[in-house]
């Protein structure tokens, strides 16, 4: 299984949704996959049609990564938004 850190602005909008989540997943798309299926809605929050929103990184085991991205058993994968301000 692969751990999922996602942020809390993110599940304060699905009910029951967790901050951490386990899934089987073989790819950071596959992640997305397994979420939406739980919780559905939270893969387009993360995802358009071309790829990760631009104000979404998704690192795993510390790495920053893509859709594409493989991902292991016993991966920790981070769903952060971009902050910014000035």
């Amino acid at each position: 299984m692969t751990t999922v850190v996602l942020p809390r602005a993110l599940i304060a909008l699905f009910p029951g949704a967790e901050r951490r989540v386990d899934v089987d997943a073989s790819t950071v798309a596959g992640v997305l996959d397994v979420l939406d299926d739980e919780w559905p809605g939270m893969r387009d929050r993360l995802r358009d049609d071309v790829g990760l929103r631009p104000h979404i990184n998704v690192f795993v085991d510390g790495e920053r990564a893509g859709l594409g991205t493989a991902v292991q058993p016993g991966s920790t994968v981070h769903v952060i938004p971009a902050i910014s301000g000035g």
